[in-house]
């Protein structure tokens, strides 16, 4: 855990890849999974899930060891195999999941403190009380940030360790009191769930939420204390969010039938806990949800800073330069107060609107997944070039999965997200204009524009169309 010479070792970016993962979605999966899948196609997802994430994982592996020479992470491969303007989107695209993803474990935090009746002022984490609660909280989190991104990392390793302990118990209990009869009765689901397709790609966007924060390691390249830690980092994290993701899911529907278990109220790990071992169970859960959240919400928030940090920084900057600035303990000020800000307003947003931890959970993964996928096509273009296989095979796998989870996602947030790529693009243009640059590179570069812009216009059609009747 220790940092020499102010570089992440091996440990603190392992930690922060399994802090980045384990937040408040493993909480929630039980129900999550369950709410449109019985146990034989939750199994099913599993094993596409990890086949696909696995795949991804190696190419984050395979581009860090490959492109050892870039230290932007997920940004950095996509923008040097596609451009400038697909590169920006990318790290903008990152960057706003990030943000999401942090409204999201604020809601979930507050959820977690009002399941106590001490704190039922806080409701669903949606209340004003709540909201004020999710305010003082960003900002503390915020000035501690400040104070270094390193001393912030040593923070985020023990909170990660804390965080694992409630989660191993849970596992251990839920083992000590599965029921076989429980888990098979109806596992291939009832047939309100529709086909065995249908609820397969009904958990997709779930199990990809899970697994955010899988690339935590390559966003901290520049960081690194030896390359070789980035690519070692990844698959660790992954290896071993896998076990305790994969448990807690599928172990779950042993103790509450899958129609009981979809409907719970998240979190719903606390609930099954409950039903396993009694209301003491539910407490300690709920307890460890708020000791994991709060370190994941560390842990994204640094990294929706340091995203826009390494796409603001240096004389190649794809979004204006006044956010690649760092104050004298290495913490990018500038590209932190904007996060925080935009934070702040989707918080605002939640409140009004009373938007649930799920509605934002979809719309931070829709917003990643075409960074994903961006980096999985890249990793096949190199191995194709190298003739490399292996390579190839995975490059082929993780190219397919994020394809086929752009589908499971749905049109609905797929279209909600090219508003917010649009968005990006007056960002862009400034920076091209603080370069001196051209708008585009190439022609291609003005079709994606056009499409994305246009994309943005139809969903925004679209959504006014919805909401006037």
């Amino acid at each position: 855990m220790k940092i020499a010479d102010n570089k992440l070792g091996l440990l603190s970016l392992t930690m922060l890849v399994i802090g980045g993962i384990i937040g408040s979605g493993i909480f929630s999966l039980p129900q999550n999974m369950a709410e449109g899948a019985g146990a034989g196609a939750i199994l099913i997802a599993w094993i596409i899930t990890f086949v696909g994430m696995l795949s991804l994982t190696r190419a984050f592996q395979y581009l860090s060891l490959r492109l050892n020479h870039i230290k932007d992470g997920l940004y950095g491969y996509v923008r040097e195999g596609f451009g400038d303007y697909i590169g920006f989107n990318a790290a903008w695209g990152y960057w706003l999941s990030a943000l999401m993803s942090c409204g999201s474990y604020l809601v979930i935090l507050f959820s977690a403190l009002g399941s106590f009746s001490l704190f039922s002022f806080f409701g669903e984490g949606t209340t004003f009380l709540a909201f004020i609660g999710g305010l003082i909280t960003l900002w503390l989190l915020h000035a501690l940030i400040l104070q270094g991104i390193y001393s912030a990392a040593i923070l985020n390793s023990l909170v990660t360790i804390a965080k694992v302990i409630p989660i191993g118990l849970f596992i251990i209990c839920i083992m000590l009191t599965f029921h076989i009869d429980t888990f098979s009765a109806d596992f291939w689901g009832s047939p309100q769930l529709g086909s065995i397709l249908k609820q397969v790609k009904s958990t997709m966007l779930y199990t990809v939420w899970v697994y955010l924060g899988i690339e935590s390691a390559t966003v901290y390249a520049s960081r690194a204390r030896y390359p070789i830690d980035v690519s070692r980092a990844t698959f660790l994290g992954f290896f071993l969010t896998t076990i305790l993701l994969m448990c807690v899911s599928i172990l779950s529907l042993g103790i509450v039938p899958q129609s009981v278990l979809a409907t719970m109220k998240n979190p719903s790990m606390a609930l099954v806990m409950e039903h396993a071992v009694g209301h003491w169970g539910a407490v300690f859960i709920n307890i460890g949800l708020i000791i994991s959240v709060s370190g994941a919400l560390l842990s994204w928030l640094m990294l929706a800073a340091e995203m826009l940090y390494l796409a603001s920084k240096g004389k190649d900057h794809t979004l204006p330069c006044y956010f690649g600035i760092l104050n004298s303990v290495g913490t990018p000020t500038k590209a932190l107060w904007l996060t925080s800000l935009f934070i702040t307003g989707l918080l605002l947003l939640a409140y009004l609107n009373e938007s649930g931890y799920n509605t934002l959970i979809k719309l931070s993964t829709s917003m990643i997944l075409i960074p994903y996928l961006l980096s999985a096509i890249y990793m096949l273009k190199l191995a194709l070039i190298s003739k490399n296989t292996l390579a190839i095979m995975i490059g082929t796998i993780a190219t397919i999965y994020g394809i086929w989870l752009i589908y499971a996602g749905g049109l609905k947030y797929l279209l909600l997200s090219m508003i917010l790529y649009s968005v990006g693009f007056g960002f862009y243009s400034k920076a091209r204009k603080q370069r001196d640059l051209p708008l585009f590179n190439h022609r291609a570069e003005k079709i994606y524009a056009i499409a994305i812009i246009l994309l943005g216009i139809i969903a925004l059609g679209y959504f006014f169309n919805t909401l006037i009747h």
